[in-house]
């Protein structure tokens, strides 16, 4: 059994007892999240697909750990102006492991 669900602006194939690292979402390691945007359902009942998402069905997950990624950098040049800027910049995850997904 497999869903597709979106959370922060992107979507994501998730099964239980998989792990996904996504935007950074509130709250504390070792607590639930219940994600209920929910766009596909593929299981014993065959596939089931949302307009736009599946109603009743919610994917739980356990926050394993809140981090940051590696540090990129940007850079900035406007030529013969002697313009230049450097940024570096390090975006927040939560890593997810599911646990159930469920269906209304």
């Amino acid at each position: 059994m497999y869903a597709i669900i979106e959370t922060g602006g992107k979507q994501y194939r998730v099964e239980a007892g998989t792990t996904i690292q996504v935007e950074s979402l509130p709250g504390d390691v070792g607590a639930l999240i219940e994600l209920d945007q929910v766009r596909l359902i593929h299981g014993d009942a065959g596939l089931v697909v949302g307009q736009p998402l599946v109603t009743g069905a919610k994917v739980t997950a356990e926050i394993v750990r809140h981090g940051r990624t590696r540090s990129i950098t940007i850079f900035k040049k406007k030529r013969r102006k002697n313009y230049r800027r450097t940024r570096g910049h390090r975006q927040g995850f939560t890593k997810l492991l599911v646990t159930s997904i469920a269906t209304a």
